[in-house]
């Protein structure tokens, strides 16, 4: 009797354990960039997994940032830049990826993964959902009617020049995000992009301040639309969101021409980390999601429809020729290897380019 009862309470033991784990894996929490991800990717993982995703998007490094740093982010997955990821793997917040989940890892691009590591040493906390770069959205047609056909559209004078900038009377669109402008501006007036020194920020700032009459908006992620719908003709904007907007302007029949311009010069090349919080509820679910994103039907699909070059090659295959043999969203080895990547900065240079930010956007 006491041998039955013992198996018994054991098999309810087993039974409790295993209604316990199913409970872990039945939902998963995601937060993302906007305007991120294919129609179809929660549905498929969410059909193939029985998992139910949150899915919840932000448009901001800061506004994830400020979660993951309050120790309740409430998310299982997460997708900062690699600058602030860099940061926020100092600051203990992620939890070390299990790299026998993620058999797809090896789909990724080792010559990317060993970019990704000197934010990331060893790729043990993130993996790269995708990348991009950061120049200018511009309206040919509009841009061309206002300065002229002669106007250079592919330098960085047209955002950075206060002369040519006030010419620009139909909209002008600054990403809402001091650590990506204040790099790019850094660069045009001949300073390290990676600086460390107040004075060169100051001497940044000095340019902005110039330019703030001119700018009719500080948006990273509505300004897809905008630019999409004419509301604006030059964006200092992500590679990704600029042929996102081209190709819903393209669908409208709109009568003007969009295109994504990477500026003569160096300009930034980034990437968009998975990464699992360390208060993560499902971390088994979060696993099963990264590895899923990995797959390269997943990956390419995703790319299909956000025009960002994803890091898994063998993605790339599935791409739609249109987009992978598309220069604006896979650069070329020759552009590629003139690029910079941003590095996190210390705290006191990021307090102030917050600082100068907020009185940029202020006005004063």
């Amino acid at each position: 009797m006491r041998t039955t009862l013992s198996r018994l309470t054991a098999l309810l033991c087993g039974l409790l354990l295993s209604a316990a784990a199913t409970a872990e894996e039945a939902v998963l929490n995601v937060y993302n960039w906007s305007d991120y991800i294919a129609k179809d990717t929660v549905a498929n993982f969410e059909k193939e997994s029985h998992i139910r995703v949150k899915y919840d998007v932000f448009d901001t490094d800061e506004t994830l940032q400020a979660k993951l740093l309050s120790g309740r982010a409430g998310y299982d997955v997460v997708v900062p830049s690699s600058t602030f990821m860099a940061k926020q793997i100092e600051a203990g917040v992620y939890m070390k990826l299990d790299k026998s989940k993620l058999p797809n890892l090896v789909n990724l691009d080792p010559v990317l993964m060993k970019i990704i590591a000197s934010m990331d040493p060893k790729n043990l906390y993130g993996v790269p959902y995708a990348w991009g770069t950061t120049g200018m959205g511009i309206n040919i047609t509009k841009l061309q009617k206002v300065l002229g056909h002669e106007a250079v559209l592919d330098s960085w004078d047209l955002m950075f020049r206060p002369e040519l900038l006030a010419k620009v009377s139909c909209g002008v669109n600054m990403l809402d995000s001091p650590t990506d402008v204040f790099p790019v501006v850094l660069k045009y007036i001949g300073r390290d992009p990676n600086s460390k020194s107040p004075a060169d920020y100051q001497a940044a700032y000095a340019v902005l301040k110039k330019l703030r009459p001119y700018i009719t908006q500080f948006n990273s992620s509505g300004y897809i639309n905008d630019l999409a719908n004419g509301d604006i003709c030059l964006a200092l904007g992500y590679s990704g969101d600029v042929n996102i907007a081209r190709n819903r302007a393209q669908e409208a029949h709109r009568s003007y021409e969009l295109r994504y311009v990477t500026p003569k010069g160096n300009i930034p090349i980034w990437f968009d980390l998975m990464g699992i919080p360390k208060d993560s509820n499902h971390p088994e679910a979060a696993h099963k999601w990264i590895n899923y994103i990995l797959r390269p039907d997943v990956s390419a699909g995703i790319t299909n429809e956000v025009f960002y070059p994803s890091a898994n090659l063998a993605a790339r295959k599935l791409t739609k020729p249109v987009i992978a043999n598309d220069p604006n969203v896979y650069p070329p080895d020759a552009l590629l290897k003139t690029m910079y990547v941003e590095l996190p900065l210390p705290s006191d240079i990021t307090r102030l380019m917050n600082r100068m930010w907020a009185e940029l956007k202020s006005g004063r």
